[in-house]
């Protein structure tokens, strides 16, 4: 066996963020931008649907505090920065022929640029969530495949003639399944709807929309502007509870509908079959023409995940994940890994190994890790570091313990390193988080390695910062030149 040593030389490293997490300062604020409504703005309006009545409008800043954050970034090691663009801070009601909010180009002008004065490559989302609510009332969103695609190519084609120059890393997606099943299927995200037809048809409009600007962009843009474009799905390891045949079968099912979904028609040219056996007519059939829009429409693997469940062919009610019981025990009896604060997330980092095998083997396209984290429970009570010297209590460099996280977080790079330096797989970035709003869950759970104080917008480093980013300062192979943003 030939083993590598280091990490690629180009291996890209940093923090993840999306625009609807992080960018809001106040509602007056975001007014006086010209961001329109997302469809987010809404459902945080709606009683009990944000955990803790927190807004997407007043999140961590970002919009005022970019460039101290850009720096922040540099000055813990990064060399890239994933962030998403919103559709509607750009196009406020988002169609086709609707106008276009300079003042929102200008600030992902200015981010980008600022990102590249540090030396850090911008990694850029399209779309993580934040659909214009304008298009929501004007025909349902995601559910008007004819009426939403062409929408949303004219604002990838707006985001490609701007930032292109220099943005050379595009997602056009961010883990459509959430879009889908949480936001239309079992109504934890916005727009709220509970349905067991709408997520098959949304996920149809999102891939196709996918395609589109994919394509728009392989044929157009790529051979001037010389960067790669692709998507990024959310996906966990299933893990077969046992060697039965039923619990093989089942586990492989759970990834069908969990990865499959998307990942089979773009990569291997049509859903998986459990999902059209389960599904019937539910499942809207490809077009020769979208098939061929779809096929080599992206040039990579995103993936974001985060855990590992053992799979029992036991039938659950839960359609989404195939009917499978999905579970974290083992046949003795015991655990597959530690608990975090919240009961769908367990540390596992032996399970990222095997999903990036079967991603790779499965799909055959290098892999970007394009978000990974843990949330630790009463993490809002965690304490600074301090050291004892001549009688004194000192800070180390303003970091907070959060011992777990680097826990986790050692876990989980010795299994990318091994998956890439033993497996020999073509594995490209890893980005972590800093603390943000949690979607539903509001400014409660925090993932970040840089905590965000939500009354005044301090930004403080935890010792998972340190660690990650040391990790791969000391591991990829030599220093990347991103002065011209490559």
């Amino acid at each position: 066996m030939t083993i590598t040593s280091g990490l690629p030389a180009d291996f890209l490293y940093g923090f993840a963020t999306a625009a609807a997490q992080i960018e809001g300062g106040g509602a007056e604020e975001e007014k006086a931008s010209g961001r329109g409504d997302s469809i987010w703005d809404r459902f945080c309006e709606k009683p009990g649907a944000i955990v803790d009545g927190s807004h997407v409008n007043r999140t961590c800043n970002h919009l005022a505090l970019y460039k101290e954050d850009i720096a922040l970034m540099k000055s813990l090691g990064a060399n890239a920065y994933r962030f998403s663009i919103s559709w509607p801070r750009v196009i406020p009601l988002g169609g086709k022929d609707d106008p276009v909010n300079q003042k929102g180009l200008d600030f992902y002008n200015n981010v980008i640029d600022e990102c590249l004065k540090n030396g850090l490559t911008p990694f850029v989302t399209l779309y993580h969530w934040d659909l214009p609510l304008a298009l929501f009332d004007r025909y349902g969103g995601w559910l008007d495949k004819d009426s939403v695609v062409p929408d949303y190519t004219r604002y990838a084609k707006l985001c490609f003639e701007t930032f292109g120059d220099r943005v050379k890393h595009w997602l056009t997606f961010n883990e459509p399944w959430c879009v889908a099943v949480l936001g239309h299927g079992q109504a934890a995200f916005a727009p709220g709807h509970k349905s067991n037809t709408e997520p098959w048809i949304v996920g149809h409009s999102v891939l196709i929309a996918h395609a589109n600007a994919a394509k728009l962009y392989i044929n157009e843009f790529k051979p001037i502007q010389g960067g790669s474009i692709g998507i990024t799905l959310n996906g966990d390891w299933a893990e077969p509870f046992d060697d039965t045949p039923e619990n093989i079968k089942a586990a492989q099912r759970k990834m069908d509908f969990a990865v499959g979904w998307f990942a089979d028609p773009i990569y291997l040219g049509a859903y998986p079959q459990s999902m059209k056996e389960i599904l019937g007519d539910r499942l809207p059939d490809f077009t020769d023409e979208e098939l061929a829009l779809l096929k080599d429409s992206s040039e990579f693997y995103g993936c974001n995940t985060y855990t590992t469940n053992t799979i029992k062919a036991i039938r659950s009610d839960d359609e989404f994940a195939g009917f499978t019981t999905m579970a974290f025990d083992k046949p003795d009896g015991s655990f597959i890994g530690p608990k975090s604060a919240l009961g769908w997330l367990r540390d596992v980092p032996w399970g990222l190994r095997k999903l990036l095998n079967y991603l790779y083997s499965r799909y055959e396209k290098p892999i970007y890790m394009t978000e990974n984290g843990w949330c630790i429970g009463g993490e809002g009570n965690l304490r600074y570091s301090y050291v004892f010297n001549e009688m004194k209590w000192h800070r180390i460099d303003g970091c907070i313990d959060d011992e777990g996280r680097v826990q986790f977080y050692r876990g989980y790079t010795n299994a990318l390193k091994e998956a890439i330096e033993i497996d020999r797989l073509d594995i490209r970035s890893y980005f972590g988080f800093c603390d943000n709003f949690e979607w539903a869950s509001g400014l409660g759970p925090r993932f970040g390695s840089v905590h965000v104080n939500y009354e005044t917008f301090e930004r403080t480093p935890k010792d998972s910062a340190k660690f990650l980013m040391d990790f791969f300062n000391k591991n990829v192979a030599q220093p990347k030149s991103t002065s011209n943003g490559h």
